[in-house]
Order: structure tokens, then sequence, then C-alpha cells
């Protein structure tokens, strides 16, 4: 998928440009790359928050679904940043446990740690990061349950009874927007970043229920403060 360029002054943007108003406002573009396993799904989400959210920030994202396994998720990451000119701001690669073996997916994270690349796995599934939008998941399960405890608690929110009957489905374009009418990021966001701290080992394939995606998410909605500290510094460099 082709970048789609957002250069919009974001309020830390205008806090800066403001010092002098003889000065024309600066516009700053961070870029963003989002390497995701899968083809839709993912891809799908991160198009809805760029949507949603990027009339507030100042980046360019390019989102790639791969249809790869956990490694070569990794290994496109690093090929496309460093064809990249100018660099990537920022680099991700979204991945899930799935069926690949243990190996493979710890692999895949060490890799991408030693090369510089964010990870926002999940274990088992992406699914998962939708669940914690409803309630705090804290027992393993398959991700073949996903599908139905999503259905159950959209259809359990106060919100959304009375309404017909809600079915999950994978590819879904709008699952961003009831996500957010009937359950909460800010939950989300809290319950999935309390569950990754229980663990405190690199044994990520055995971290079940375990999702990283609340980082990537944070960073794309503006409330990543080290990331945010970039963007400030970018800004006063560029004056």
């Amino acid at each position: 998928m082709s970048a789609k360029r957002i250069t919009i002054d974001s309020k830390l943007l205008r806090q800066y440009s403001s010092r002098s108003k003889k000065r024309a406002p600066k516009k700053i573009r961070y870029r963003i790359l989002i390497v995701c396993e899968g083809i839709a799904t993912e891809p799908n989400y991160f198009r809805s928050i760029e949507r949603k959210y990027g009339a507030g920030l100042v980046y360019e994202l390019t989102i790639q679904g791969e249809g790869a396994n956990t490694v070569q998720v990794v290994d496109k990451a690093i090929e496309l940043q460093a064809k990249a000119s100018p660099k990537y701001d920022s680099v991700w690669a979204v991945f899930d446990k799935d069926s690949f073996t243990d190996n493979s997916f710890n692999a895949a994270i060490r890799k991408a740690k030693s090369n510089g690349i964010e990870c926002a796995w999940s274990n088992e599934a992406f699914e998962l990061w939708y669940l914690y939008h409803f309630h705090n998941r804290v027992t393993a399960m398959s991700r073949t349950e996903y599908k139905k405890s999503i259905s159950e608690a959209v259809n359990r929110s106060v919100q959304y009874r009375g309404r017909k009957p809600y079915q999950y489905e994978k590819n879904a374009t709008d699952t961003l927007d009831i996500l957010q009418k009937y359950g909460s990021q800010d939950n989300a966001i809290k319950w999935a970043e309390a569950q990754s701290l229980t663990f405190t080992d690199t044994k990520f394939a055995k971290h079940n229920p375990c999702t990283m995606v609340f980082k990537l998410v944070r960073q794309l909605i503006g409330e990543d403060e080290a990331f945010n500290k970039l963007v400030k510094e970018k800004i006063e460099s560029a004056e």
C-alpha cells in the first residue's frame, strides 16, 4: 500500500510554532511503517486508526500486509527500512503466535529487537487486543475462541442490547468503530499493558494471553510519551 501523507499541525506542533507569530508554522512529518502478518484484519484496523486520528497528528503511515510467517514479517520490515529514503522514524512488525512454533515466534521477536524493529505481537491472536476493549482477560485462550468471545462481549454491552445480534467477522472494516462504541480503548490499553507486565522472562511463546498491540496504538493516537519527545526534538531542531 502506498503511503498516505498526513501533514497537519498537531497540538504539539502548534505549541512550538506559536512561539513566534511572525514565522509560519513548520510542518514536521514523521514516518511510521507497519508490516503485518495478516493481509486484511490488521491492515484494516490500522487504516481505520489512521483515518480517525491522522487529522490530529503529524505522520506518514505505510501499512503493508504480508500474509507471511513471523520471521518473514520481521525480515520484510528490516528490508523496507533499509531501502527507505528518508528512513522511517518508527518501524513495527505485527504478528501472532497462532500455530507457529515456539522457536519461530521467539526468534522473530529477538531478531526484531536486535535490528531496531518494534514488535506488536500477540499470543495467541491479534483479536486478543479487541477482547481487551470489553474485559480484562488474564487466563490463556486458544485463537479459535476469539470470534465467539468478541461477539458475546459486544452483544452483552449495555449500549448494544436490543440490536440485531452482532457476529464478529475477521476481515471487517468497521471493527474499530464497533470496539470504540461498545467497548473502551482506554481500558484495552490499561489491561493489555498490565497483563504484559506479569511476564518477566523472554519465553514469549509462553506468554498467553499477551499482546503488545497497545504500544503501537498508543503511538498512533499520540499518547506515547517517548515518541512525542522525539517529535518535540525534531520540531526544535527544525526551528
